[in-house]
């Protein structure tokens, strides 16, 4: 059997197919079941989060393997197989392991270094024992990543190669300013209570929040979150929980929001961020659109009146300026088509006199008409032939309209920091537009993380991810003989019961005595034939390409292979009651 893993993440996949892909619990615990009853598959374990989804198996063929595997992601995500595939990647043997375990390290991550991987890690594994579709491999495996990236956490400093998905949000929503200046003295509300809300919250308290509210579908799991945070000894926050329906109430008066939810649609949609912007005292919103016309306009609220006639409104951004048709001596109307065609065509029909006297007048300058009329038809058949050269070669004529600057109103400074952490994303990304609004989410977080220096640990962390996976390829080839080691350990016990029961026959006089002390020299006479063939054909296992020596040893010995498979099976039973390490 041997190793296959076929997923997709941020690396290999834009945001939107990611999104559409996300696994439900539901859709990972069925998911595990179809594969291990799968042909080619005997075991099998999902790792799913926010932005990677990887389906680990133990195959008993490569091809058959990744199009079984590739069909099952395709069926349970609900994205067609043949929109998935350019986006999925397949990793083999060692190749598999070392992907495992440079994800496990936090190499692959978003951000690299990030830590919360190992705990999805684990958990992966967990729901795999759980639905008992782990069994030897897959145990090794994923307890073997775990100590991996714990080491690669210990011995470097991996930590500051990148930071938590959370910090990095919120550096980025902080705008170059300190995250713990820009967070002294804000309202938090925290939507969602699961690990990455947590995560979240207790990331936000660290910094230096004043209030956070927890929001959540379960709200005594609100209140348990709220609880821990307002109990922690290291921190100084004010928190509390609220249900639900409470979000839009909440969402006005906070000053930054953390979105991580289960939900497959929607928490958040830009029309309720503008409202609850437009609710708060002393702001409005503007919410730009395109219209038919493809110019952005703006959805301004309602005039106030009284005390909020002062507010400061954000004002429509005006139109693209593209020049006034004034004084331009073409006949617009009459040759709206003909800027647009390369070649003599686009000249055809005009006179060089009145092209020149436009190309004048789009660069600010003036031709005395005159003049141009005193011109040979010959001179305007040399002027229409570089007229049509030019075209030619830039693809279009001097522009009809004067070109002029293109003014753009500034936004107003956000009033609101919105940070979307879920996948698929929990907050509608037309926020975008919404003037006062800055929103963070996991597209934004890969952009800006994508060019971050790379620390001198993470060349370490390689190593020592390169340095593990040789360990586990030779620990893995040497267990792959162990059955086969100890079948015929079995087979050479039996031959000295045998020959013992044997000389008993043989000699009923024979006292306890001498009967313990003949039996003992056996089998040390057989232990030390075995000894040194046993020990060295583990050690040649061990090695790349050591796989044959357990086919050797069995048709050396004629080991029954029943014999080995039980081991086997035996050993497999007991690996899949163990639990994470």
């Amino acid at each position: 059997m041997s190793l296959l893993v076929v997923g997709l993440s941020h690396r290999s996949a834009p945001v939107s197919v990611l999104e559409r892909a996300a696994l439900s619990a539901d859709a990972q615990i069925k998911l595990l079941q179809d594969t291990v009853a799968a042909e080619p598959a005997t075991e099998a374990a999902v790792l799913a989060t926010c932005n990677r989804i990887e389906l680990y198996a133990d195959v008993d063929k490569f091809h058959a393997g990744v199009a079984e595997l590739s069909t099952l992601l395709a069926q349970h995500s609900g994205v067609g197989l043949d929109e998935l595939t350019p986006y999925l990647y397949v990793h083999y043997e060692d190749r598999a392991v070392h992907h495992l375990f440079s994800v496990a390290c936090g190499l692959d991550s978003m951000v690299v270094g990030e830590g919360q991987i190992l705990g999805q890690i684990k958990d992966s594994l967990a729901k795999a024992q759980e639905l008992h579709s782990a069994g030897r491999l897959l145990n090794d495996l994923f307890q073997q990543a775990l100590r991996v990236g714990k080491r690669a956490h210990s011995e470097t400093g991996i930590d500051r190669a990148g930071q938590s998905l959370v910090t990095f949000g919120l550096e980025q929503l902080s705008s170059g300013t300190p995250v713990e200046d820009w967070a002294r003295g804000k309202k938090a509300l925290v939507i969602g209570a699961g690990s990455m809300s947590s995560l979240a919250a207790a990331t936000l308290a660290r910094v230096g929040i004043a209030e956070i509210v927890v929001a959540n579908r379960t709200f005594d799991r609100a209140e348990r979150l709220a609880q821990i945070l307002a109990e922690a000894d290291d921190v100084d926050v004010l928190a509390r929980a609220v249900p639900m329906e409470s979000v839009p109430v909440e969402l006005t008066r906070a000053d930054v929001a953390v979105s991580c939810t289960g939900a497959t649609g929607l928490v958040l949609t830009a029309e309720q961020v503008a409202a609850a912007v437009d609710g708060r005292p002393g702001r409005a919103v503007a919410f730009e659109t395109a219209d038919g016309s493809g110019r952005t306009t703006a959805k301004a609220p309602a005039a106030r009146t009284g005390a909020d006639a002062g507010d400061v409104r954000q004002t429509p951004l005006p139109p693209t300026s593209v020049g006034s048709d004034e004084g331009c001596p073409l006949d617009l109307t009459a040759v709206q088509g003909g800027f647009s065609v390369m070649g003599e065509a686009a000249v055809a029909g005009m006179d060089a006199a009145t092209l020149e006297q436009h190309a004048a007048w789009a660069a600010g300058s003036a031709v005395d008409r005159r003049e141009a009329a005193r011109r040979s038809p010959e001179a305007d058949a040399e002027l229409i032939t570089a007229l049509a050269a030019t075209v030619a070669t830039v693809g279009r004529i001097p522009e009809r309209r004067k070109p002029e600057p293109v003014v753009e109103a500034p936004r107003p400074a956000p009033v609101l920091a919105l940070l979307d952490l879920a996948m698929p994303r929990d907050i509608d990304a037309a926020v975008h537009r919404l003037a006062g609004v800055r929103l963070v989410d996991i597209e934004s977080l890969a952009e800006a993380s994508a060019d971050a220096p790379m620390a001198a640990d993470v060349d370490q962390v390689r190593r020592i991810v390169s340095d593990e996976v040789a360990a586990f390829g030779a620990a893995q080839r040497a267990a792959h003989i162990t059955p086969t080691v100890v079948a015929l350990r079995t087979m050479a016990a039996d031959v000295v019961a045998n020959e013992i029961a044997r000389l008993e026959g043989r000699l009923p006089g024979l006292d306890d005595k001498h009967r313990s002390e003949i039996t003992q020299t056996v089998r040390r006479v057989v232990d030390k034939l075995l000894h040194a063939p046993t020990v060295r054909v583990k050690q040649l296992a061990a090695e790349p390409g050591g796989a044959g020596y357990a086919d050797a040893l069995r048709t050396l010995f004629d080991l029954d292979q029943e014999t080995v498979a039980s081991v086997s099976r035996a050993e497999d039973s007991t690996d899949k009651n163990r639990g994470p390490r």
